[in-house]
Formats: structure tokens, sequence, C-alpha cells
């Protein structure tokens, strides 16, 4: 079997720059390489609802916001197939199989979790059942798929790992159906986790510090202006600090030596804008106008691809249409080897149906 990749975003809104860094760049490049034999990018929206219960219209609207920023990145559904996950009901079938096997304490200790959790605000007697076991149904999303591939940014590792357990776990109870997928992780180091425009630790459209890929470049402009710097520099002649930076964590994530030559040529790369910004004489307005320039000559074609796409919002519909259709053929295929695997075929099993027609015989 060749590599199979597969990975997804929540439809809870628009996609940021930390998705774009953290997997959707990734997935463009894997996609316009070929070398995998399938790959599938899906909105999870079953995944949304388990903290969204009682708003399913903002999932609803935002299922074709995402499938925009996916198409405008330059996802291709003629190489990848995109599609939805409530669509695919046997992945709600092997969730339920695959909770049985994993226990509450093991999908309790989960660190991406227990960020999850704390960042929503739930107690631990509120937090919805749904929402607890979503990294259970998350391994079923890979693993009806036999994916091996999981392009993803740092944090989805614990989630990986234990998908691998389950997958693991499954094959030694019932049968070997399922396989081991592996994370990849962005090559960039300072793209697997990148902060939001706040500083804090994760950009996240529940604490509004995040940079659209749909964003104008006014837009863009405005939060790049108010991004978080260094406290201690108060003056362009003092000595500057990189690390915990949010705009040079930025440059580090997006920009080139390219960049430097057409927006700021006094330095050849990031290393020696560094080297000058910590000696001191380099004010942060400046540090901030060279990143806005490098994220809006990288956005500007995921714009005008975007505004082409929204010209024909039925044919977006056609695409996931067809797309789901597609990866619904392949989980069933899966799904007819795991209830095999765990002999709950009933109706296919004419070894099993001639052994009960010879027992009561017998009698």
């Amino acid at each position: 079997m060749g590599k199979i990749i597969l990975t997804g975003d929540r439809p809870t809104g628009k996609l940021h720059l930390g998705h774009y860094v953290g997997s959707l760049r990734r997935r463009v490049q894997l996609q316009n390489e070929g070398d995998y034999e399938r790959m599938f990018v899906f909105m999870a929206d079953v995944q949304a609802l388990t903290d969204n219960a009682d708003n399913p219209e903002k999932i609803r609207q935002n299922i074709v916001e995402v499938a925009l920023d996916y198409l405008s990145a330059g996802l291709n559904p003629d190489k990848c197939t995109l599609y939805i996950q409530s669509c695919i009901p046997e992945l709600s079938e092997l969730t339920t199989y695959l909770m049985n096997i994993v226990s509450v304490s093991r999908v309790q200790r989960n660190p991406t979790v227990k960020t999850e959790v704390k960042m929503r605000g739930f107690e631990n007697n509120s937090i919805p059942l749904g929402f607890f076991c979503y990294p259970v149904s998350q391994a079923a999303d890979i693993a009806a798929f036999k994916a091996t591939t999981v392009p993803a940014g740092e944090d989805q590792a614990p989630m990986i790992e234990l998908t691998r357990e389950l997958v693991s776990r499954f094959n030694q109870t019932y049968a070997p159906v399922l396989v081991e997928p592996n994370i990849m992780l962005p090559e960039n180091a300072t793209a697997r986790r990148l902060p939001g425009t706040d500083g804090k630790e994760k950009m996240s459209k529940s604490l509004g510090n995040c940079i659209y890929l749909s964003d104008d470049a006014d837009t863009v402009w405005k939060k790049v202006k108010t991004m978080y710097t260094d406290p201690t520099h108060l003056n362009i002649s003092d000595p500057g600090h990189v690390e915990g930076n949010a705009v040079f964590t930025y440059l580090d994530a997006f920009s080139t030596d390219e960049d430097f030559a057409e927006f700021w040529p006094e330095f050849k790369s990031l290393d020696e804008l560094k080297a000058a910004y910590t000696a001191g004489g380099i004010g942060d307005m400046k540090c901030k106008k060279l990143l806005n320039s490098v994220l809006n000559k990288m956005l500007e074609p995921i714009r005008a691809r975007r505004h082409e796409y929204e010209q024909d919002i039925p044919e977006i519909y056609n695409i996931l249409k067809k797309g789901s259709l597609d990866a619904r053929e392949v989980a069933a295929k899966t799904m007819d080897e795991v209830r095999a695997a765990m002999q709950i075929n009933y109706f296919e099993d004419e070894a099993l149906i001639q052994s009960q027609a010879e027992r009561f015989k017998q009698k």
C-alpha cells in the first residue's frame, strides 16, 4: 500500500495563518509533488459540533468558508478528495468500536484535550461527552481511510499518538486491518505552533488573535501594527529581544531571503536583521512594515483565487458532494473489513450461519 495522506479542520470559522503554516501549506506542497496514492482533506463538522451543539448554524455557514480557503490556498479536487465528516456515517460506527478499547483516564491525560478544555472554560462536570471523546473520533477519521501520513501542527502530536495506540490495540485484539499513521510536522520548527498576534501561545479564533487567509491588505496591516513585540524595547536605540517577540516569530515562519532583497535590502537575511535588532538601533514599526509586506505578498494570490471561486458557490458544494461520495466508498470498504475482523458481519459470515444451522439441527 502506498502513502495515504489525510488531514482536516474544524469548520468553525475561516482559516488563519496558524492553519496555513501548521498544515495547509504543506498539504498543497504534498499534493503538487504527487508522491502519494490518495490524499483526503476534510471538514470536521461532527467534531466542531462537540462544543457548538447549540449553534449548528455556525458550522453550516463556515463549511463553505473553509472550502473556499482550501481551494484558494491551492488544493485541487482533481488531485485530492475534499469531503465533509458528517457525510461519512461509517466514521461514527468506527468511533463507537474504538471507544470500547480505550479508557477514560487515557483520554483524560491527553495534553491537547486539557488545553482545549481550559481554553473553552469547561469545568470538570460540564465538559460535553462528545467533546471529551473527540480524540477517539479523530482516531476513527484517520483509521477509516488507512492513512499513513497526517500533516499537522505540533499540538496534534498527542492525538496521533493515541490513534497509533488504538490502531495497534484493535489489530492485536481482532485482526491486522487498520494502519498506524505517522504525523508529518512542518519542516520549519517555528511554524509548528504559531502564536497569536498578541503573543499568546496559540493563534485561535476564539481568542481573536488571528490573521485570516481571506483578510484584505488593510486588515492585515491593522493586525500587524498591533502585534506583540518586546515590551522592554522602549526606544529605537535599546537592544531588542527576538525570543517571544511575535513579529520575529512570524518572520521566522514566513520570510525568505528574497523578501529581504525586495523589501529591506539593507539586510540579506533574517539572521542579519535579528543581529541588528538585538544590538539596538532598529525600530519595531520598521520590522512590522517588513512583516506586513511579506504576508501580503504571500496572501495576495490566495485572495485573488478566493475571489474567483466565490463567483460560483454552487460548484463549491458540488465539489464537496462528489468528494464525500468518493470518501464514503473508501470508508465503507474499511468498515467491511473491521466488522469481519470483529466477527460482527453476521449476514456475510456464511460459516457462522452454517454452524448455527448445524448446532440447532443436533437438538
